[in-house]
């Protein structure tokens, strides 16, 4: 059964044949990329694209579990959504599945409201935790 339809924000992408390395799977890398592509989808929605002036999300951690292999040609659904928010910290949960063999990994990221011209982590502005709640349609 898929899971996919509970995270607010779901891309379909194209997996390409460069995707692939030598053993004809996806190479183990791409997973971090899909992942990636989901979070700056989110970021978009919610407006914390760094337009806060010189406040945006910055990466602290990543994680991924490698459920079954993906391989060309297939389309995936890269679905993200936020499962914590603390002062200055985003917890958010990756999914990636794909019609031909259910889902295929699953992960975390770690991501901290960041000041780029000070270099140092600050608290989430309010309106992108209003943003978040509102699109998560939940009070964290």
């Amino acid at each position: 059964m898929s899971k996919i339809k509970d995270f607010p924000i779901v891309l379909e992408m194209p997996i390409r044949w460069g995707d692939q390395d030598a053993f004809n799977h996806v190479n183990n890398t791409m997973f971090f990329r899909y992942f990636e592509s989901s979070r700056i989808a989110y970021f978009e929605k919610i407006g914390f694209t760094g337009n806060l002036g010189d406040y945006g999300p910055i990466l602290a951690e990543t994680k991924c579990r490698f459920w079954k292999p993906l391989t060309y040609p297939d389309t995936i659904l890269v679905g993200v959504r936020t499962t914590k928010i603390g002062t200055s910290s985003i917890i958010m949960e990756h999914i990636i599945e794909s019609p031909k063999s259910g889902v295929a990994a699953t992960g975390e990221g770690v991501v901290v409201s960041y000041d780029y011209k000070n270099n140092k982590k600050v608290p989430i502005p309010k309106e992108v935790r209003e943003a978040i709640e509102h699109l998560e349609q939940n009070s964290f």
